[in-house]
């Protein structure tokens, strides 16, 4: 029988980051947890991170990023706080379905780094430093999911 999955080293693999500005007092934190597990598979010179104004807009710079040819998987990181309106429903379904959509449509991998949390300290206890930092997490899903399409995509 054969097994296939990722075996979590980076090095040679070139990724996006891509990451909502808005809430940026936790999507940096994201970020730097995504730098963090990049570099220590190995990615540290195959990293484009790209700055979109919110969690909306991930999708589509998500997409035109994999149709470049550029990139062997995608982080995608963002952050939704409810508030008082529905508004946090339809963005956080929004983001999730096109993610699904551009992943499907290009065969890029997109590794869904967004919070949706129902206050700030939620968001911030998800941002921390280390290994359990939802950045981080997402960052190693993409170093997978790059190794197993190259292998379920290979020749030999």
């Amino acid at each position: 029988m054969q097994t296939i999955e990722g075996s979590g080293r980076a090095k040679g693999l070139r990724f996006a980051v891509i990451v909502s500005k808005y809430n940026d007092f936790v999507t940096d934190r994201l970020q730097a947890g995504a730098l963090a597990a990049l570099d220590a598979a190995g990615a540290a010179d195959g990293v484009t991170i790209v700055r979109v104004p919110g969690a909306f807009e991930i999708p589509l710079a998500a997409q035109h990023a994999a149709e470049s040819g550029r990139f062997d998987a995608i982080v995608c990181l963002g952050c939704l706080i409810r508030g008082e309106t529905p508004h946090f429903e339809y963005i956080s379904s929004a983001v999730a379905h096109g993610l699904t959509e551009a992943a499907a449509a290009t065969g890029v991998p997109m590794a869904f780094g967004v919070l949706t949390t129902n206050s700030a300290e939620e968001a911030l206890a998800r941002a921390g430093d280390g290994p359990r930092n939802k950045g981080y997490e997402a960052a190693q899903a993409a170093i997978e999911m790059a190794d197993v399409v190259a292998q379920l995509t290979s020749n030999s």
